[in-house]
């Protein structure tokens, strides 16, 4: 494991279920998120993309291979320190944005911190909110913003403690399209101006477009890589893979 590398999967497998049920959602899967980089992870439906963020964030237990986050393999670590590098060297971003609907916008960033036991700065929960483009939205509810401003909320929350990379899973999946842009550009911005490493699951090519690289899983194996793709490129190699016989 080098310095160079955000969060790494060496041989991991996964599986689910138990003798003729058992499913072998990811099979074999080496893959490195470089650090400073954004990394989006597309396949069909079933293609075990999810599984394969949920195991590098270290949120599931991999049936085999070894699991890396920050320069520490984390593949049979205790609750407990997983729990604790959560809190201080990840940020996660989902679909549905999790913002707590009784706290205002300053006090859902300000709560990873809290959760962590560390010290609570109010200017720097009001820096990551102003550097998303909310510094006027402070004392606003998630019922009061827009889903493109409730997202940006989560953006902020995860990164109030500087993690050391960013998983979003379907971060503009519930978002139109002006939002998504929005949501993608402050991304985007996040890894050219601070070196902040990305891994992102999407089904949207031009989402994935956005990404310094694109890989593709089909049947739980890594398939394909592209480079700095275009959306129709991302498109057309997706539509291949969907089209592909079981």
């Amino acid at each position: 494991m080098t310095a160079a590398i955000a969060a790494e999967l060496r041989d991991v497998t996964r599986e689910y279920g138990l003798g003729n049920a058992r499913v072998r959602a990811l099979d074999g899967v080496s893959l490195a998120f470089p650090a400073g980089s954004w990394t989006a992870v597309m396949g069909p439906s079933g293609s075990g993309k999810s599984t394969l963020l949920h195991c590098a964030a270290g949120l599931d237990r991999v049936t085999g291979g070894r699991v890396f986050l920050a320069g520490r393999e984390v593949t049979g670590a205790p609750d407990r320190v997983l729990t604790d590098l959560r809190r201080r060297t990840m940020g996660f971003v989902f679909q549905n944005f999790n913002l707590i609907g009784s706290l205002t916008a300053e006090q859902n960033v300000a709560l990873p911190l809290r959760l962590a036991r560390t010290r609570v700065a109010r200017a720097d929960v009001r820096a990551v909110l102003a550097a998303v483009g909310l510094g006027d939205r402070l004392r606003h509810r998630p019922r009061e913003l827009s889903g493109g401003q409730q997202q940006r909320v989560a953006i902020a929350r995860a990164m109030v403690t500087r993690p050391a990379v960013l998983f979003a899973d379907e971060p503009t999946g519930a978002l139109d399209s002006a939002s998504a842009r929005t949501v993608l550009a402050l991304l985007r911005e996040m890894v050219d101006r601070d070196g902040q490493s990305i891994a992102m699951v999407t089904h949207d090519p031009a989402a994935a477009a956005w990404a310094d690289a694109v890989v593709f899983l089909s049947d739980g194996r890594l398939v394909d890589r592209l480079v700095r793709p275009s959306a129709r490129e991302v498109a057309e190699r997706l539509a291949t893979l969907e089209a592909a016989p079981c």
